[in-house]
């Protein structure tokens, strides 16, 4: 019989004000920030941080939802299929969709109650090409915000006329707090604000550069999407009736860079890790979580299974991603004092076990063109530079990225090798679908040109990379074997030399 845990609001939500607005409503926000916000709230019995969250390019339904509700849900935390804590949330006072008209939203970001601007809008959000970084100034929708500044469609155009706003009324300026995977977080996303300010004035630019405060934070919490099958099952099993219940795991991080002049809550006395630099933190979380989980992913959907649980439940999966982590992004990593990398490494094998979330590889498998150069191409250009690049590097070392890159470049091409297709959800699925369409008539023998071709890709790869015969070399092998024998050939072969490495670790 399940163990069911309830912990409800001992706070009146009502006198609770808006000090953080909250950009990118979905569900990790609701399991995560939400959740550390409610905890402060409840220990402080209210206060001045509550959360107006917003969606603004989709899921007005949600919107509506939780505003029909009051802004109150719940969330059901899973250690295991037999031990859940359902949450009460409703730090959450405000939701809204700032479609066509933002007026609303700027009249939250202007209001001097407003301190803190988080955001999850994923890593396309910012509009940073994945390769350099740099604002991606030729998309539309920057275009857009570029020509007409005070209608903005992107995320980076809403915090630059807020912040234009704001400067014009001499108020303080917010700060802006991204809780999106990417490697220094902060620092991207002032540079994503600041390139667009420039096209104001660079004088405009130049106060945000010197006012606002971009701290960097790391987010930890395995958040599957909701479905009706999950909603059904917290119905059965909790007796939960709440259309916008969150399902997600019982454990969960959140370190975060020290540095709010507007102030904050204190995050400190609910488990927030408030530390003076985040970069090793979030690159550990990249590289290791992150990067085993779209391993997982595009090499697990080639091998037609549908969740991380089921993925890792098979050994040669669970030995790939052991070796992925301890030798190929491990010895790239700056790793903070307390952690023992061992010790961590197992603990993701375990949480990716946990089959009471059912975490679809489909959704870990979006956007991959933005995620895996942070995740994989980052440390696999330090590991080979480590190595002395062609001259010394071990070929082994370099597995378990090139396989992944491989079933990925498999992935983006639509269908699988009996022909089912799937939709490849990209912010660069019609680039990848033309890569394929002009190499479609290639055997898997001369897929070396499809492979050449995806790789000088520089939105997603560096040249570095790229032109590195040993990684070159890798990602072909990979890919020629899972057209040639499918992706379990490929990792049982590929496995003989990680189960080597791996050994030689003593792991």
């Amino acid at each position: 019989m399940i163990s069911i845990k309830t912990t409800n609001t001992l706070y009146a939500p009502e006198k609770v004000d808006v000090g953080i607005v909250h950009i990118g409503l979905g569900a990790f926000h609701r399991a995560h920030q939400a959740v550390y916000i409610e905890k402060s709230l409840n220990r402080n019995q209210g206060g001045n941080w509550g959360i107006c969250a917003v969606n603004i390019r989709s899921n007005s339904q949600l919107v509506d939802e939780l505003k029909a509700n009051g802004c109150r849900y719940h969330i059901a935390e899973y250690q295991d299929s037999q031990n859940v804590e359902l949450r009460e949330i409703n730090a959450i006072r405000d939701a809204l969709f700032a479609g066509a008209d933002k007026e609303p939203l700027f009249e939250k970001l202007v209001s001097p109650k407003t301190k803190i601007v988080t955001l999850t809008v994923t890593e396309k959000g910012y509009y940073l090409a994945p390769a350099d970084k740099t604002l991606r100034q030729g998309d539309p929708s920057i275009q857009h915000d570029i020509q007409n500044p005070t209608t903005p469609k992107t995320a980076p155009g809403i915090l630059v006329e807020a912040l234009y706003r704001r400067k014009e009324l001499n108020l303080p300026p917010f700060t802006i707090l991204s809780c999106d995977n990417m490697p220094n977080n902060g620092s991207l996303t002032r540079r994503a604000v600041c390139e667009l300010a420039s096209h104001r004035s660079a004088e405009f630019a130049q106060w945000i550069e010197d006012n606002v405060a971009f701290p960097s934070s790391m987010v930890d919490r395995i958040v599957p999407a909701m479905s009706d099958a999950s909603r059904e099952r917290l119905q059965k099993e909790l007796n939960c009736h709440d259309q916008n219940a969150v399902m997600c795991e019982a454990f969960s991080q959140w370190v975060v860079e020290d540095n709010f002049p507007q102030g904050r809550p204190d995050w400190e006395h609910d488990g927030v890790q408030m530390v003076k630099d985040v970069h090793p933190f979030e690159t550990m979380k990249l590289r290791l979580l992150n990067g085993s989980h779209s391993l997982l992913a595009y090499v697990g959907l080639a091998a037609k299974y549908k969740t991380v649980a089921q993925a890792v439940a098979d050994e040669k999966f669970a030995s790939l991603i052991r070796h992925y982590m301890s030798v190929e992004a491990a010895p790239t990593l700056d790793l903070p004092q307390e952690v023992q990398v061992q010790t961590y490494i197992e603990s993701l094998v375990s949480r990716f076990a946990n089959d009471s979330l059912q975490h679809q590889l489909s959704q870990i498998a979006m956007d991959g063109s933005q995620k895996i150069p942070q995740r994989w191409l980052s440390g696999a250009e330090e590991l080979l530079a480590n190595k002395g690049a062609n001259k010394s590097a071990d070929k082994a070392d370099l597995a378990a990225t090139a396989l992944g890159v491989a079933a990925w470049l498999f992935y983006v091409r639509g269908e699988d090798l009996e022909g089912n297709q799937h939709k490849v959800d990209d912010p660069m699925a019609q680039t990848l679908k033309e890569l394929h369409s002009r190499c479609a008539d290639l055997s898997y023998l001369d897929s070396g040109s499809l492979v050449h071709e995806a790789l000088k890709l520089n939105d997603i790869f560096s040249t570095k990379l790229s032109q590195n015969e040993i990684f070159s070399h890798a990602v072909l092998n990979a890919y020629q074997t899972i057209i040639s024998s499918g992706v379990v050939e490929c990792l049982s072969f590929n496995n003989r030399l990680l189960n080597n490495n791996t050994a030689n670790l003593g792991g």
